[in-house]
């Protein structure tokens, strides 16, 4: 039945404890790609045949168009649940890295797949402002020391910045 290894993929996801990373189910979320891949064919092939026939594929009302219609919401489905278990895993993974720091531990790092583990961040400078005065000497990744005054304005690496963060003693900057 259409949609089912999908469905059963979110399912996965929503009965895991809120907060807890499972281990990435690859092999299922193939076998949605899979089955995106197989609807995608099947809806040009419709799509192709109702051209070749001489039909307006948008107000033709045949066989052909139901079933295209059929295999393009199947998709859009599979797709949608595809995007949330991605989502929702990147949410679950950006709270951890918040919580703990940017290095997870063994039990976590052994539940990501590979490409979760390989992105960097998109800057690894950002600019922040101290939201409440934390103090001087403090010592940064680089073995440099830092005054942070309350108001004060940093570019700092992100690394050394989100530690500050997840306490709500910075903000970043955006823009």
């Amino acid at each position: 039945m259409y949609g089912r290894k999908a469905c059963q993929l979110v399912k996965e996801l929503a009965s895991g404890e809120k907060g807890q990373l499972t281990p990435f189910n690859s092999d299922l979320f193939e076998q949605v790609v899979a089955e995106c891949t197989q609807h995608h064919l099947e809806l040009q092939a419709l799509i192709r045949k109702m051209q070749e026939e001489g039909l307006d594929v948008q107000t033709t009302r045949n066989a052909e168009h139901h079933g295209a219609l059929i295999h393009h919401l199947s998709l859009v489905r599979n797709k949608r649940c595809l995007m949330a278990y991605v989502y929702n895993r990147a949410e679950t993974i950006q709270s951890l890295l918040w919580k703990i720091g940017h290095v997870l531990p063994q039990e976590i790092e052994e539940k990501l797949c590979h490409p979760e583990d390989m992105v960097p961040p998109k800057d690894p400078y950002i600019q922040v402002r101290v939201l409440d005065d934390i103090g001087d000497g403090i010592v940064l990744s680089d073995d440099k020391t830092a005054n942070f005054a309350r108001h004060s304005m940093h570019f700092l690496k992100r690394t050394d910045a989100e530690q500050f963060i997840s306490r709500g003693l910075m903000e970043e900057l955006t823009g």
